[in-house]
Order: C-alpha cells, then structure tokens, then sequence
C-alpha cells in the first residue's frame, strides 16, 4: 500500500474545484476544471483527475492513475490500489482510466505489473458495478459493462461492447470478443469470440448475443454473415482450423469477419466451445 507519511495536503481547492473539508487530497495530484471530492475521500499525490470528475463519499484513488473526464467514482471504491500479485515489489506501474465511465460503490482495480506491461486500462462509457474486481493489467474496451460482483483476474482483455452478468469471473490471460455476452455465475477459463453467449462453470458457447447484435444498428446482412459464422465454427462439428478456412473462403470479407478471424487466429488459451 502506499505510504502517505510524511506528505503534504492540499490545503486550498484550485479555482473551479470542490474539495470537501473531511477529504484527504495530496500535494502533487492534478485536478481539473469542475473536480468534486466528496467527504473522506483520498486522492495521492500520483493521481490525475480529468475535468468534472467526480469522487463520493471515502473513495480512494491511489498510485499513478489517470482518469478521464466526466467519471464517476462512487462510494468507497478503491481506484489504483497496488496490484494483488506476489511478484510485485513496488515498481512504477500506472492505472489509465478513460472518459464517462461510472465506476460504483466497493468497486477495486489495481494498477499494472512490469511483466504485464506496467499499465491496467479501462476505456470510455464503461459501467462497472458494485463490488467488482479488475486485476492488474486489464485491458477493457469501451461501453462494456460489469454487473455487481464480476471478478476479472490479470491479464485479462475485454474488448468493446462486453456485457457480464452479475457474479461472472474470468480466469487469468483470457479474452472476451466485441459484443460477447457472459452470463450471471458463469466462470470463463478460455476465449470468448467476438459475438458469443457463454454461461456455466468452465462457461460453455450458448448461443449468440442476439440482443447486442440487434442494439448494434449492424446492417442485416452483416449480422446474417455473423449468425453464419457462428453456424460454421459452433455447429458443423469442425476443428477450428477448418472453421477458418471455410470462414474466410465462405463469408463476405468485411470488418466483422476480419475481426472475428483474427481473434481466432490470435487465441492462446483456445476458446469456449
């Protein structure tokens, strides 16, 4: 954890920002245009806040953490705490945090380790609720959301649009596609195509996000070369090295399918089936 002993507080808020008098604010942290610090709060001296971001009551962002403009933090959560991991020996590693995000009560993310890169990064518009968990070296996309209690343990990707149901957890290093969807309970140890439904311990393909596909404002064409897809790889009984030839001779080249392949193609822990 970080030693606060010995260092400064700000004693006045800078122009155009409110800090509450109970809260703890560094020398050295950035704030800017419309900052709000509710009451208890602590923010180090290594910290970032974009304009308008707003902290609640006992939040704590810590470490070297940047976040973006117009985020919410909420009650109690604990934004850039020290990476969960053994081999970390204090090193410089940092947490990036994008814009519009609602980040809710209990929520914890840990800033990265120097074997995973040295930087966690949340994108844009994300909603992370109550008592969720990003581990060290996250990397999650933008408009994603986490339903209370999911459990992302490090290295794990996430790219856009990814929706996990409450009490969902994904296993170290694995990956989860643009619009998948992970059920509530459901534990993910290997890949999650793009596109996909999983649920069950040691989660299992479902189906597919049809509600996402339909929110996607895709062209219906796009989303039959989709439902194809799916069809080629999930129910034709085929390695998934044969499922990309046939993908890539079979479906219409456009930037769905080039993503969905190079996923594929790109997966090390092999993916859900």
């Amino acid at each position: 954890m970080f030693d606060f002993a010995g260092l400064e507080v700000i004693s006045k808020a800078p122009r155009g920002v409110y800090i509450h008098p109970q809260a703890l604010v560094y020398q050295g942290a950035q704030l800017g245009e419309g900052v709000v610090i509710g009451p208890r709060a602590v923010v180090g001296p290594s910290v970032i806040l974009g304009d308008r971001v707003k902290l609640g009551v006992g939040a704590i962002v810590t470490g070297k953490t940047t976040v973006g403009a117009d985020t919410e933090i909420s009650a109690l959560a604990t934004v850039g705490s020290d990476p969960q991991d053994l081999k970390y020996k204090g090193e410089d590693t940092e947490l990036v945090i994008g814009t519009e995000n609602k980040i809710r009560e209990y929520v914890n993310i840990s800033t990265g380790t120097v074997s995973g890169g040295g930087r966690t990064t949340i994108g844009n518009k994300n909603l992370i609720m109550v008592y969720s968990h990003i581990a060290h070296d996250c990397h999650i996309g933008n408009s994603c959301i986490l339903a209370n209690g999911v459990h992302l343990a490090g290295h794990v990707e996430v790219q856009d649009f990814v929706v996990f149901g409450g009490m969902s957890g994904g296993h170290q290093f694995c990956r989860f596609g643009e619009r998948a969807m992970v059920a509530a309970g459901a534990i993910v140890v290997q890949d999650v195509p793009p596109f996909c439904l999983v649920q069950g311990d040691r989660a299992r393909i479902s189906g597919l996000n049809v509600v996402g596909l339909k929110r996607s404002d895709l062209p219906k064409g796009r989303i039959s070369d989709i439902k194809n897809m799916f069809k080629i790889l999930f129910n034709e009984n085929l390695t998934v090295e044969d499922a990309l030839q046939r993908i890539e001779t079979e479906i219409a080249q456009s930037e769905q399918r080039d993503r969905f392949v190079a996923f594929l193609k790109s997966s090390e822990r092999g993916i859900c089936r």
